[in-house]
């Protein structure tokens, strides 16, 4: 079986009559056959929200983080279009500085490796 040239863009990117269609916009998971929101579990949610799940839970019981919920006893999923929501919201926060930043810490304070005064 050999691999035909005229598919591999099928493969890659939308097309239209064999010739690549340029994406302007993620439209995110297909919601097609159901119509409803479309989860995602936690190992799908640390490749789109880089935190840790200890950050993330603390997020959570705060009411900074999108809540889970329970699929089954053992199951637990995030609305996707939520997760989007706050990452939107987090993004522009931060352009408008409303995200305080932590601060750095003060070097000359440490007890090894102490800073030489110049």
């Amino acid at each position: 079986m050999t691999k035909t040239t005229d598919r591999l863009p099928i493969l890659m990117a939308p097309c239209d009559d064999g010739k690549p269609v340029e994406m302007t916009e993620h439209a995110g998971p297909p919601t097609v056959l159901t119509g409803l929101p479309r989860t995602i579990r936690r190992h799908e949610l640390r490749l789109v929200v880089p935190l840790s799940d200890t950050t993330i839970y603390d997020m959570e019981v705060r009411g900074e983080f999108p809540r889970r919920f329970y699929l089954t006893p053992r199951s637990v999923v995030w609305d996707l279009s939520e997760v989007e929501a706050w990452l939107r919201q987090r993004r522009a926060d931060s352009d408008a500085g409303r995200i305080r930043k932590a601060p750095s810490p003060n070097v000359h304070l440490r007890k090894t490796r102490p800073v030489k005064d110049h």
